[in-house]
């Protein structure tokens, strides 16, 4: 198995549920400087214990070759794999505008484009792209179905939705076996520094607001990371070119998720509205008819029970570690 991202928020949780799965598993990180480094390295720590797993430190691009050419490092690594979970990306909506954009399209739309290059030529049995459900943009049409028109509101939504619409190019003309998979708000241990809920947790434990952005009652589908897992591991069996939700199961608004961090970690806060962000949407929620009927997929953690265990990695942090009181 080979995984991109692999040192990841979810791509770390991912290579030990392969590794618990008895897989050999190849890793590949760049370690992008989007949040420190520190952070990455941690989620690596239990993988990198395990004999079955190889770290590579390196740049998808770079593994490549400048043109893809037959023999790269990238086609090393993949021949023999039997499948490659794509889930290297640049990530975050708000950073994603202006010159910051050509980071994006690197590292999300060429990068793609050069996985599937390497796993066509080597004959990948099975490829799984990490899609986000940013592709769906701000719609009222909820729950949100797979077959719906796609106008995503950020230029981060724009560079998922164009791997998507490769994956599905390389599995129309070059039968390259692809499913991509849309993330719905995922959270939990491990979650980025830069993500809502660690933030919240941040603030929290160091006494200052929670800076919100909106009103508050804009709602999402919070997914935990470890249902997130479970979907990725099912769609191995998934239909080759298909698109797949990947959500919590319910949506609530985000006031409600503060009041119920607030209850779990045992910490209360003021809360201190922010305007909205460019390439925020007002709601999400997921239909997961599809997921449920031809991958099995079914969300075991409630939202309540999910925010419990992220308070509780949160408090166990070390105060070394960046950002932690």
């Amino acid at each position: 198995m080979v995984v991109t991202g692999a040192a990841g928020f979810i791509g770390s949780h991912l290579v030990e549920r392969l590794l618990a799965a008895g897989h050999e598993v190849v890793g590949i990180d760049s370690f992008e400087d989007y949040y420190p480094r520190p952070f990455k390295e941690g989620n690596l720590a239990v993988a990198l214990t395990a004999d079955r797993f190889t770290f590579l430190e390196d740049n998808l691009l770079r593994m490549a070759g400048e043109e893809g050419a037959d023999g790269s490092r990238l086609d090393e690594v993949v021949a023999g794999a039997d499948c490659v979970f794509h889930l290297a990306a640049q990530a975050g909506v708000r950073a994603s505008w202006g010159e910051s954009f050509r980071i994006y399209t690197d590292n999300n739309v060429l990068a793609t484009q050069m996985v599937l290059e390497s796993c066509r030529r080597l004959g990948v049995p099975k490829v799984v792209y990490a899609s986000s459900s940013s592709v769906y943009g701000d719609t009222d049409q909820l729950p949100m179905n797979e077959e719906a028109n796609c106008r995503p509101v950020s230029p981060y939504g724009v560079t998922k939705l164009a791997g998507e619409q490769l994956c599905r190019l390389y599995w129309k003309n070059h039968g390259v076996p692809t499913v991509a998979l849309r993330f719905f708000t995922v959270y939990g241990p491990r979650q980025r520094p830069d993500m809502a809920f660690h933030l919240f947790l941040r603030a929290l434990h160091e006494g200052r607001p929670l800076e919100m952005y909106g009103t508050g009652n804009q709602t999402r589908d919070f997914t935990f990371v470890e249902d997130i897992v479970n979907g990725i591991v099912l769609a191995m069996g998934g239909v080759d070119g298909a698109v797949y939700n990947l959500g919590g199961g319910s949506r609530v608004t985000l006031l409600e998720a503060i009041r119920m961090l607030e209850s779990v970690s045992g910490l209360t806060a003021g809360v201190r509205g922010e305007s909205v962000q460019a390439g925020d949407v007002k709601h999400t929620w997921a239909d997961l008819t599809r997921a449920s009927e031809e991958l099995g997929y079914a969300p075991q953690v409630a939202l309540e029970e999910g925010l419990r265990r992220e308070a509780d990695w949160y408090r166990d942090l070390s105060p070394r570690s960046p950002g932690v009181a």
